[in-house]
């Protein structure tokens, strides 16, 4: 009983997994932190500084201020 995706191994038993996928490998090695990595942080950072202004602009408090009433 042999089909694409099915075998059979020596004790008779099937084998679903016989066939391994085929491996993709990428030419240029990067280590580190890539561009798009950078660039996701860079975004989200800009949105907490923006949004950390907008927050000081509409409350009327500094977040240094904000900080002290809260912690005592």
């Amino acid at each position: 009983m042999t089909s694409r995706n099915l075998m059979v191994d020596d004790q008779g038993l099937m084998n679903n997994f016989a066939i391994e996928p085929t491996m993709y490998v990428d030419a240029n090695v990067s280590t580190g932190f890539t561009k798009y990595a950078e660039k996701v942080n860079g975004r989200f950072a800009m949105i907490g500084f923006v949004s950390l202004i907008a927050t000081e602009i509409l409350s009327g408090q500094s977040f240094i201020s904000f900080l002290k009433d809260i912690l005592g």
